[in-house]
């Protein structure tokens, strides 16, 4: 009889320890989507907030609607709207990063066709900790008019 209830406690707690072992996802990735383009238009962009738990930095990002992905800013410089290929984009732990329209975005070169309200594009994001631990994330973004 002692030893059912001592293997019933020891599964238990070792059933409690592997529900506890399991890490939280490192990257949320909240409020993305795709503007719509028109018809022979080559060029699109994406948008979204991203959360990592840890200092981290989007170093690629890879869909099968694009031949290129680049990560962009956007600054007002003596009037004048600046847009910049970024190479990365640091993440600063806990912080909602928002790629917003006049921001941060990802600007899709060489669309496959043109991106249509009411569709989809799925995107593969690669991160990078400041451990060196790559990090992925998909995502399906719907393809919207307007900014939600």
């Amino acid at each position: 009889m002692l030893n059912k209830k001592l293997y019933f406690v020891l599964t238990v707690l070792v059933a409690m320890l592997l529900a506890c072992s399991k890490e939280a996802p490192e990257i949320y990735i909240t409020d993305n989507w795709v503007r719509a383009t028109a018809e022979g238009q080559d060029v699109g962009a994406a948008y979204m907030t991203i959360t990592s738990a840890s200092d981290t930095s989007l170093v690629k990002v890879e869909s099968s609607a694009s031949d290129s992905i680049e990560i962009h800013s956007m600054s007002m410089e003596n009037g004048i709207m600046k847009m910049r290929m970024l190479e990365q984009l640091d993440l600063k732990a806990k912080t909602p990063n928002k790629l917003t329209p006049g921001g941060f975005h990802l600007m899709l070169f060489d669309l496959k066709k043109p991106l249509k309200a009411g569709e989809t594009v799925s995107f593969s994001l690669h991160f990078k900790n400041q451990a060196g631990k790559e990090i992925l994330a998909t995502i399906s973004s719907p393809i919207l008019t307007e900014q939600p």
